[in-house]
């Protein structure tokens, strides 16, 4: 009988090591306090918590995203307006989004086959991506060899050679108004190195290095597509304090060249404007302008010989002097009249044939 028996502590650790003390198990409740009637309860202070995603790490700023947008937003509608002069039908080019992600992501989201072409970039390092959709890649081809632009063709295939040639003249006008484009942040000598079927070949950085994904949608008639600008963040590091928005805003400001001032001045060559000359200026009364009859004689103080203002778009610009010559009415200039700033190319112009006579009318 005794060999049957449990001791008292025995029996308290055979418990023990069963059931775990009650004190373990028990939930922690916050003590309850009671304020009074007419006091307010405090409230927690609010908490802002921003998700960070450590796949997709935003290694570029607001400010040169930013300018990005801006950039790329006067590039959408100068590539839409070539676009319309190359198919002569209207084409809208909206700029929809400018992001950060991946590389991986940006392939994973294309389609396959597509026009993927690698585009070098100098002097920045790297390439950049240039991809057309072929939803509306075949309609534009179609529109370029003088169909309908109907959407019904096949897109599930690479481009032939033909159609490779066709679809060069779309990228050329692409690298023309983006080297416009950033012309103002940095001169870019932009070239297609090869152009690819399958994004998955393609591989110009790791998966996981972060790209900037500059996204137009082309609008063609009904038909609608992606074209997609992939730049490397290596790419553009280099150039990042130059991505600001004072640098995109002053642009257009810098000193204008001989050969653009030789271009403008060639334009304004052509330039109809508007020439009078000023025979006399005189009053009357209301009582003679009603009495006077034809034949009738107006004294004026003005010397027959003296000289006339000549006025160019309103603008005194010379003297003359009045005459006639092979029977029609002439003004002939005698000299400029002198302005606060230096007399530009088009006056000397003419001051250089002072003395000449210019016919006015006929007689």
């Amino acid at each position: 009988m005794g060999k049957d028996v449990l001791s008292h502590s025995e029996v308290e650790s055979l418990l023990g090591s069963i059931d775990p003390p009650r004190m373990a198990s028990r939930p922690l409740v916050a003590p309850e306090i009671n304020y009074p009637v007419n006091e307010q309860v405090p409230s927690r202070p609010q908490t802002m918590v921003s998700p960070y995603d450590f796949k997709r790490p935003e290694q570029i700023g607001k400010e040169p995203m930013s300018a990005l947008q801006s950039m790329h937003e006067g590039f959408s509608r100068n590539f839409g307006t070539s676009m319309s002069a190359l198919l002569r039908s209207i084409v809208e080019v909206k700029l929809t989004s400018v992001e950060q992600l991946t590389y991986g992501e940006f392939v994973s989201s294309l389609e396959n086959p597509s026009c993927f072409n690698l585009l070098k970039v100098e002097p920045l390092e790297g390439n950049l991506i240039l991809d057309i959709n072929p939803s509306v890649l075949y309609p534009i081809i179609d529109r370029l060899l003088g169909g309908s632009n109907d959407s019904g063709f096949p897109t599930r295939r690479p481009l032939t050679e033909i159609e490779l040639r066709l679809v060069r003249r779309i990228t050329d006008l692409f690298i023309r108004d983006l080297k416009q484009a950033w012309s103002n942040v940095i001169d870019l000598d932009l070239a297609i190195d090869r152009v690819e079927s399958n994004p998955q070949l393609v591989q110009i950085v790791p998966p996981d290095e972060v790209v900037v994904l500059i996204s137009f949608e082309l609008n063609l008639r009904n038909i609608r597509g992606m074209i997609n600008l992939c730049i490397p963040f290596n790419s553009i590091e280099q150039i990042s304090n130059k991505l600001t928005t004072k640098t995109w805003f002053n642009r257009g400001m810098k000193d204008s060249s001989e050969q653009s001032r030789q271009k403008i001045s060639q334009q304004l060559t052509g330039a109809v404007v508007q020439l009078v000359v000023e025979l006399v200026d005189t009053k009357i009364s209301t009582a003679d302008l009603l009495g006077l009859r034809v034949g009738d004689i107006i004294t004026t103080e003005k010397d027959c010989q003296g000289m006339l203002p000549v006025t160019v778009e309103g603008v005194p610009k010379f003297h003359a002097r009045p005459g006639a010559v092979k029977g029609q009415k002439a003004f002939q200039i005698e000299s400029a009249i002198p302005t606060l700033e230096n007399e530009d190319k088009t006056i000397r112009g003419i001051e250089a044939h002072s003395g000449q006579t210019v016919a006015a009318g006929r007689q």
